[in-house]
């Protein structure tokens, strides 16, 4: 594999929002076991690392860990306040007793102000750069959310709004309240339906379009073995890896040898292409809690694939057996 040690560069997340690196990190697995046993020394490691490459979106929300992942990622966010784009989220809310967990979409004026101040003194932080509206409740006008969300960015709590997993038509709701500066919502080369009605129209708002899980929650790199997970490893519930999509990663690393590079760069570099194709900006929150995938990840933004090699993937995503959903969700309350 090239190693690639060039500092990423930057863009301008949407038409008016924050500067970052072309690629940001997804912190969920950073202080909880989603994936499995966390270390967090090697956690800790990994955010410094970023740093170092030019990664300076930093992802979390305050559903990660009941809060927990907000508390850990707090001191290397202040510690680098200056250098660093903080983006978390409200509206998902689990409480959980010993037998099951529930999760219930709270998108209430009310709520969104408790769960900013909860937010900021966890990160121990006077404004968010970034903040998403997690999932939409389509019971709450978005008038009333985005209001309030709105009212906290004038009241100096908040700089820029996002949302996540919303529709077309919702995107360009919101937007009409209040400038949306993100959209983030599942796109990979294995996910790609948002390419149909949400991508246009991000481009067409001038939305910056951030993908969560870029590598299909780890399918995309070839290593993954659903047999040996965790118990606690949340991808026990997708789909996606009980059907036989493994076959499909064969094509990806043949151009990846090509490249002297990885399944995983090369599935980076098709995304950051997309944002040529679209017209729009797309910054990737791959996310990992080790220096040396984060090292690897970057190269992926870096990476240059050929007119071929993108002639290669393109039917990945149709031949995918499975959707990105839960085998099973979590009882709702």
């Amino acid at each position: 594999m090239t190693v690639y040690q060039e500092i990423l560069p930057t863009t301008r997340l949407g038409r008016d929002g924050p500067t970052v690196g072309i690629q940001g990190l997804g912190c969920m697995g950073m202080a909880t076991d989603y994936y499995g046993p966390t270390d967090m020394k090697e956690s800790l490691a990994t955010l410094e690392r970023a740093i170092e490459r030019g990664v300076t979106l930093f992802d979390t929300a305050d559903a990660y860990g009941y809060g927990r992942n907000e508390e850990f990622i707090g001191s290397f966010i202040r510690a680098n306040r200056s250098r660093v784009t903080v983006a978390t989220k409200f509206g998902i809310v689990r409480t959980s007793d010993t037998n099951v967990t529930k999760v219930q979409i709270e998108n209430r004026p009310e709520h969104i102000r408790r769960a900013l101040d909860a937010s900021l003194s966890r990160l121990g932080v006077d404004v968010i750069d970034l903040y998403y509206m997690h999932r939409r409740n389509p019971d709450v006008p978005l008038a009333d959310s985005i209001g309030a969300m709105a009212d906290l960015v004038a009241a100096g709590k908040i700089r820029f709004l996002g949302l996540s997993e919303v529709s077309a038509e919702e995107l360009r709701e919101a937007h009409a309240i209040h400038p949306i500066t993100a959209l983030q919502t599942e796109w990979s080369l294995f996910s790609r339906d948002v390419e149909d009605a949400i991508v246009p129209t991000a481009a067409a708002l001038g939305v910056g379009f951030v993908p969560y899980s870029p590598l299909g929650r780890g399918q995309l790199t070839g290593r993954v073995d659903p047999e040996r997970f965790d118990k606690n490893d949340v991808r026990r519930l997708y789909r996606r890896f009980e059907e036989d999509n493994a076959r499909l990663i064969s094509a990806i690393e043949v151009i990846a040898a090509d490249h002297d590079a990885t399944a995983a760069q090369v599935a980076l570099a098709w995304l950051h292409h997309q944002a040529v194709v679209h017209s729009l900006v797309v910054v990737p929150i791959p996310g990992t809690r080790k220096p040396s995938r984060l090292d690897e990840n970057a190269g992926g933004a870096l990476l240059r694939l050929s007119d071929e090699d993108r002639s290669m993937l393109e039917p990945l995503a149709a031949a995918v057996k499975g959707s990105r959903d839960m085998v099973m969700p979590v009882a709702q309350a």
